[in-house]
């Protein structure tokens, strides 16, 4: 099995989670479509429907190296560049209008259309995408993430408390490798010298990163770790311990995903 048929069936067993539970759902808003989540304006519909949306656009984006499929990506993209700030976001909330049973259904065909167009990107070559291009891995690394944290709103929503899975791992390993985007988003220089990472996995296996003899360090959970780059926790809220000053300044900016820092969560 290759990483990107791990990173695809992984999404999938995610997804299905989030499905299983939304799947039977009303449209009320205490526990039902439009229930709030956590972020702010955006209900279960949205969540949902910013993963539809992303994973079609997505779909867009690995079929671009065509003449057709390059028109199709190319008007999103200017679309997009007429609201940079704000696009996203409207798409979601255009999209969590729709009925629940047409937002599933158009879901569940996003979901296996990305399935496909990931694996027919051909070996090498990379994906447009609002930022720079990715390989048919990373985008599977993001949309993974995506779908992880998002679903999690839902639960907390809802009052599920998912059971966490070694599945995180990606979501752990795109927080790593994104060490550096998290300094440029605050304007801050990124270090020059690694960090050891060395975080304790759901399985209770451990999983590292960087030199053993490295001079600064993040250890702790790596549920707690994966909450915190993707903005769904207080760093206060977590068990994780910083070696050094570079190492603490990252833990209170760190983030996995693109674009400006939101403004995170409170502390419990």
């Amino acid at each position: 099995m290759t990483l990107l048929d791990e990173l695809l069936d992984d999404l999938k067993a995610e997804g299905d989670r989030l499905w299983n539970v939304v799947s039977g759902l009303d449209d009320s808003a205490t526990g039902g479509w439009a229930t709030p989540t956590p972020a702010p304006g955006w209900t279960v519909a949205t969540q949902v429907a910013h993963l539809l949306w992303t994973d079609e656009v997505a779909v867009l984006a690995a079929g671009a190296s065509t003449s057709e499929g390059k028109q199709a990506w190319d008007a999103v993209v200017l679309e997009a560049i007429e609201d940079p700030t704000g696009y996203v976001d409207a798409q979601a909330l255009e999209v969590a209008r729709l009925a629940p049973a047409a937002l599933l259904a158009r879901w569940g065909s996003a979901r296996e259309a990305l399935q496909r167009a990931l694996r027919e990107v051909p070996d090498g070559e990379k994906m447009p995408w609002f930022g720079p291009p990715m390989s048919p891995t990373s985008m599977a690394t993001a949309r993974f993430m995506e779908t992880w944290a998002h679903a999690l709103d839902v639960y907390d929503a809802l009052g599920i408390d998912p059971e966490p899975t070694d599945r995180v791992r990606h979501v752990a390993h795109l927080g790593v490798r994104t060490r550096n985007f998290a300094y440029s988003v605050h304007g801050l220089e990124a270090p020059a010298e690694e960090f050891r990472i060395e975080l304790t996995a759901p399985s209770g296996d451990l999983w590292t990163w960087g030199p053993e003899d490295a001079r600064q360090s993040v250890r702790g959970s790596a549920y707690d770790f994966c909450l915190l780059v993707t903005q769904r926790v207080h760093r206060d809220d977590t068990d994780l311990v910083a070696n050094g000053e570079d190492a603490d300044r990252w833990l209170g900016i760190a983030q996995a995903f693109a674009g400006p820092a939101g403004e995170g969560r409170a502390k419990r």
